[in-house]
């Protein structure tokens, strides 16, 4: 397992309920209601997070090694993300798909940042190994 060299942030969420429940976090910039997917629930659910989440910060890993390599990112970059909630043995699992748009570089420049990005971005670090991540480009 690796250890961080150093707490750059934390984050602190208050959750209530589980699936069906509400979730905030300390400074309120996130209040949410939960709900189970597929039920008639209004809220969100963890996998709508964690792809969010995901999302987000991949599109930030680009920015970051984007510049230390040359690739300019795109204002226009998007991702969309997907994330499957299902049975593994005597369990439930995830599984995730990372879509990107990456308009006006070629190929295989897009490649290149993508598998940069993906080496230092927090959400693949987390994943690699744990689960299936696939990453395609649009």
């Amino acid at each position: 397992m690796t250890q961080l060299e150093k707490v750059l942030y934390t984050a602190k969420a208050h959750v209530t309920g589980g699936r069906d429940g509400a979730a905030k976090t300390d400074d309120g910039r996130l209040d949410v209601k939960l709900s189970s997917p597929g039920t008639s629930g209004t809220g969100t659910n963890p996998e709508q997070l964690f792809a969010s989440g995901y999302a987000a910060c991949f599109i930030g890993a680009m920015k970051a090694v984007g510049g230390k390599i040359g690739i300019p990112v795109p204002q226009d970059v998007s991702i969309d993300a997907e994330v499957d909630l299902g049975p593994i043995p005597n369990a439930y699992g995830i599984a995730a798909r990372l879509k990107i748009s990456l308009p006006g570089l070629d190929t295989a420049t897009a490649q290149k940042l993508v598998d940069a990005a993906h080496q230092v971005c927090p959400y693949s670090n987390a994943t690699r190994g744990n689960i299936d991540v696939t990453i395609t480009l649009a």
